[in-house]
């Protein structure tokens, strides 16, 4: 049995498979293919199996990380969407929640929905809080609008009723009467089916976008499926979710809205699992692409999660990965605005991508940059693709020319630009979570993460970067060994919470969480399961909440007074205070599930080297410094723990690892690069 992990990127794919049984891992990067996706994975699968040589009749578990569904957001590029509300509550979406982004702007407008207001229809229907029935639904009614949605040109439907999270019983009618117009395959996405949370803009929000990328992800979905078993019978593809787990390609198709972070949740998911191995608990990720910079965080091994991200304009109140994007990717455009030098957010992409990929791209990108600055070598990809250093020096003369300096300066001062742009980034983020830099190890990875990453560190005061040993296709790794994980919750708010409630509930959605599971891989795949209960927790009379893990031990015995005590201590680690004697209340319950499947151990690196492990020298640029004879060194031939003094550069085929002064850099465990402030 084959198992294969793939992320797909806006510039590069990535792939890692891995046999069963055995203990290397191989990857391969290939070049994106956007708007076609698709043909990009087709291209590095079929070089990824010439490597892994699969057996006569041997499947494959393929573990798919994407963006379709998020840049089918940011771009807006979706069918025509109708959106079925209760009477009176038309201009949800417009109204949002009442705020601008920037209210210092007088400009400043509210975010444009995906649905016009002309498509979205009102329900004669009314619930109230607890989900009793004030007025009855006309199906006769429903199906007048469904009608009229058709004639209007809708091709997916959404619904958000007013407290269906408590009663989803008329968004099931609606649901019937549009298939009855529509046909049984019509697209109908519920908000109390994929989230039924208290909220009614969230919520619509989540069923809209969901309903907004489901045909794409449908089409997408089923074109990499059909391929995958066509070429390994019995083989099953698996899609990466936004909490750091996976989900069938069934699932996946029906409720797309769960990938829309699949791709940076899956590195996160590489982080805690390389961290077990070598003992590191408390890490700041980073993953530096071609497009943008993510980072997050891993406390006592377990990464933080959040109700509150966002994906382009909109918010996604489900439990996700709790990533932040914090800058630019390598092939962010560099521009002055009204004098200042800003990096992005335009991007060059894979296509025509930076000046110096040499596929006709001409405005200078922060890649240009590294190689003009000396961090890049003259090929990427183990030599499959040179680098045109004229092309970037032509592409970068014009920020030359308007900075009045020369072009590798420029350069520099591109990089830092960029530096600057991801601490003025990481330090509130950390801030917020209440952590100081010098408490983590910051784990690097991506395609350039390993040169922009060590310099942040150098920044703001992080004295240890780790850099594994195959950081470009980290995230493409973490797909590999991911789990199977749902979340199943049920709103409380409102009704007289006692343990034994909280119990009943919770036993209620671990049915639920048993079937989701069994529904998405057989039973003789799967090593473990287990089920963590959460509860979304606030003191009376707090706007917001925030989420706890409950002791297995107070919920089974119903003790609520241990189910308070855990939110005490959650609340005063995050925020320095707690009110042990306050009332508490909850807001909703909710059960993850997760379900292990067989992953590689992390391999331990040879100590043998075949050659010399300097390869040369070349001039480079850090802080303002020129350093003309900076040491280059090939990766596959350093020996453990032996020493590399920055400024260095550490090369190997798919990525290249930056040592800045005052840094040294070892490898260690598992291959894992350790750079610690000498």
């Amino acid at each position: 049995m084959l198992r294969i992990g793939v992320d797909i990127g806006g510039t590069f794919t990535d792939f890692c498979g891995w046999r069963e049984g055995e203990q290397d891992i191989t990857s391969l990067k290939v070049p994106s293919t956007p708007p076609d996706f698709e043909n990009g994975f087709k291209q590095g699968f079929e070089r990824l199996l010439e490597r892994l040589r699969p057996e006569d009749g041997e499947s494959a578990l393929v573990m798919h990380g994407t963006t379709v569904s998020t840049n089918a957001v940011i771009e807006r590029k979706g069918p025509k969407i109708a959106f079925f509300v209760t009477k009176g509550y038309r201009d949800l979406l417009e109204l949002q929640r009442m705020g601008v982004r920037n209210p210092l702007n007088i400009f400043e407008n509210r975010t444009k929905p995906l649905v016009d207001r002309a498509m979205v229809f009102e329900v004669e229907e009314r619930l109230l809080r607890g989900g009793t029935v004030e007025t009855a639904i006309d199906e006769e009614a429903v199906e007048a609008l469904a009608r009229q949605a058709m004639e209007a040109g809708a091709a997916g439907f959404a619904v958000a009723l007013l407290h269906s999270y408590a009663n989803p019983h008329h968004e099931t009618i609606v649901e019937r009467a549009i298939r009855r117009v529509v046909g049984k395959d019509a697209e109908v996405s519920l908000s109390s089916e994929i989230w039924p949370r208290i909220g009614e803009y969230e919520r619509a929000t989540i069923s809209v976008l969901n309903a907004f990328v489901r045909r794409r992800m449908n089409t997408y979905i089923g074109a990499v499926e059909s391929y995958v078993a066509a070429r390994l019978p019995g083989s099953q593809l698996f899609v990466t979710r936004s909490n750091g787990g996976a989900m069938a390609a069934a699932e996946a198709r029906a409720f797309p809205v769960h990938t829309l972070l699949s791709g940076p949740a899956s590195g996160v998911t590489a982080v805690q699992y390389l961290g077990r191995a070598i003992g590191e608990h408390n890490i700041l990720t980073m993953d530096m692409g071609g497009t943008s910079t993510d980072i997050s965080l891993v406390r006592d091994g377990e990464a933080l999660t959040s109700t509150a991200a966002e994906v382009g304009d909109f918010p996604v109140v489900m439990p996700v990965t709790g990533i932040e994007a914090i800058g630019a990717g390598g092939g962010s455009i560099a521009a002055l605005d009204g004098g200042v030098l800003r990096i992005g957010p335009q991007s060059a992409g894979s296509f025509p991508g930076p000046a110096c990929f040499g596929r006709g791209g001409t405005a200078p990108t922060l890649t240009d940059a590294y190689l003009l600055a000396g961090y890049l070598p003259e090929a990427l990809l183990g030599g499959a693709m040179h680098l045109n250093f004229n092309a970037a020096e032509k592409a970068m003369a014009s920020i030359a020319e308007a900075l009045g300096t020369d072009v590798a300066t420029a350069a520099e001062m591109c990089v830092t630009v960029a530096s600057s742009n991801m601490v003025a980034g990481v330090l509130p983020y950390l801030a917020r979570q209440g952590v100081d830099p010098e408490e983590l190890t910051l784990l690097v990875y991506g395609g350039a993460g390993a040169i922009q990453g060590p310099l942040l560190a150098a920044e703001i005061g992080v004295n240890r970067v780790l850099v594994p040993s195959t950081p470009s296709v980290f995230c493409a790794l973490g797909g590999l060994v991911s789990e199977l994980s749902n979340d199943t919750m049920e709103t409380v708010h409102g009704r007289d919470v006692d343990g034994a409630l909280i119990a009943r509930t919770f036993a209620a959605l671990k049915e639920q969480a048993a079937d989701w599971l069994a529904r998405q891989a057989s039973p003789d795949r799967l090593v473990s399961q287990t089920f963590e209960c959460w509860a979304a927790m606030r003191y009376v009379g707090q706007s917001f909440q925030i989420d706890v893990r409950l002791p297995d031990s107070a919920v089974e015995a119903e003790d609520l007074k241990a189910m308070q005590d855990a939110f005490h201590q959650e609340h005063e680690r995050i925020y320095s205070h707690a009110d042990p004697g306050a009332a508490v209340e909850f807001v909703d319950l909710r059960m993850r599930v997760r379900g292990a499947m067989s992953i590689p151990e992390p391999a331990s690196p040879g100590t043998v080297t075949t050659g010399a492990p300097v390869k040369g020298v070349r001039p480079m640029r850090f802080q303002g410094h020129v350093y003309p004879e900076v040491r280059i060194y090939d990766r596959a031939n350093l020996g453990l723990n032996e020493a590399v003094h920055g400024p260095a550069v550490i090369e190997q085929p798919e990525a290249t690892i930056v040592v800045p002064p005052d840094f040294i850099a070892r490898t260690g465990a598992y291959g894992v690069m350790v750079m610690s402030r000498s």
